[in-house]
Parts: structure tokens; sequence; C-alpha cells
């Protein structure tokens, strides 16, 4: 199976790089045009910026994102929970430096990875398959990869579907959320898909009423196609 390229979020700064260019810094800041009341709240939103460019420019997920933008303004600092920025403000500003430096290739992007979605949740209909992530909240970009989340009794048929039409992919486990009860991991499947990266997280049929994500945190078959017309004006 080819290199993964979301694996790329953990890859060290390339020697000789300067790993936060003051210019695209300080527009994303002007950018914001914010009072800070305190320090915190400056620092907070000095480490948002660096982790969103880290985002943008390099395909890191959030969390390690979060830390190396973390370590590079403060260094080998402690660093307090109250500093460190929580997934939406980040988000705001991956939505920022696209505003800034993306110009008119982020729409197209966002628009390619939404219509690959659409199309590969067709395909797992019988799943139940719901679109999540920056595709969904159109803060996604060059790095950004698929996330679907798949509701059904049978998990071994998603691995069968996959298999039978020819798709390797990698298996990871993570704990399940409190909110979801149970005990049993949650199992995602990772592979490559028209050259964009996939990942199928797979609950059970009860995990989606028992969700607490809102409807604009996961979009269906027709919430996803009435999202792709509304951002498609003028599609014939």
């Amino acid at each position: 199976m080819p290199a993964s390229k979301w694996n790329t979020a953990i890859l060290p700064e390339q020697p000789g790089t300067d790993p936060q260019p003051p210019a695209a810094i300080g527009s994303m800041m002007r950018a914001m045009d914010t009072h800070y009341p305190t320090d915190a709240a400056q620092l907070r939103s000095e480490i948002a910026v660096a982790a969103a460019r880290m985002i943008a420019q390099d395909g890191a997920d959030y969390a390690s994102a979060k830390r190396r933008a973390a370590e590079q303004i403060l260094g080998d600092t402690k660093v307090r929970g109250d500093i460190l920025p929580d997934n939406a403000q980040i988000e705001q500003q991956v939505r920022i430096y696209h505003a800034l430096f993306s110009g008119d290739a982020q729409p197209a992007r966002l628009l390619h990875l939404r219509t690959l979605a659409l199309r590969l949740m067709q395909d797992l209909a019988q799943f139940n398959p719901y679109l999540t992530g920056a595709v969904l909240n159109g803060s996604a970009g060059e790095h950004s990869d698929l996330h679907l989340q798949l509701f059904t009794d049978n998990p071994k048929e998603v691995a069968l579907f996959l298999l039978n039409r020819n798709i390797s992919f990698e298996v990871s486990e993570a704990p399940r959320s409190k909110h979801r009860g149970g005990h049993d991991p949650v199992e995602t499947l990772s592979f490559l898909w028209h050259n964009e990266g996939v990942h199928l997280t797979i609950y059970g049929p009860d995990d989606l009423r028992s969700s607490n994500k809102s409807k604009s945190e996961r979009a269906n078959l027709a919430a996803l196609q009435t999202l792709i017309a509304e951002s498609t004006p003028n599609a014939t």
C-alpha cells in the first residue's frame, strides 16, 4: 500500500526552513482584529494561529498542530490548560488562513472533496454513512482527508465491502466516547481512494441515537447533496 499521506502530520520541520513565517502570522493576526483581555488569551490566540498554519500547510491534525504550536511559541515551558486553544478557535484560524492565502483554490478543493465524499457515501449507503470533519464544516484544504462515520450492526461487512473492491485498508482502534456508552473500542478503516485519504469510523446503530453531535457536525447523504447544491448555485 502506498505511504499514508495522513501520517505526514508527525514529520519534523525541514531543516533550514522558517517554522513560522512572520508575514503569514502577522497577516492572520491582523485579520482577527481582536482585543485581548489577558496575556493568556493572547497566547491562546497566537498558538491557534500557528496551529492553523500547520494544519493548512502541512496537513497536521489538530492535536499535533496544537502541541507543536505551543512548543514553537513557549519552548520547553510547561503549558497550562487554559492557554491552549480549543479546536473551534483553531478551526476559525484555518478559515482565516484560507481566506488570506488560498484564493480560489480552497473553495475548488472543498467542492472536489465534498463531491468525492458524496460518491463514496452513495457506494456505502447500506452502512448509513455520515460526513464529518473539515470537509463538512468548510475548513478543508490541500491536505485534508475524508472522514465518514458508519452506523451498522455488522462492522465486518464494511471490511468485506472494501476487500471485494480490492481496496487495501489499515485498521486502528480508539477508546469509545463516554457519552456513547459501552466498553468496546471504536474501529476505523483508513485507505486511499482516488488519491485521497479516507477514514471510516464504524459505530453500531444505537450510537447514532446516543451521539451528542449536532446536525451541523454531521451530514447524511441528503444533507451533503443540499450542501453541494448550495455551494454551486450556478451549476446546471
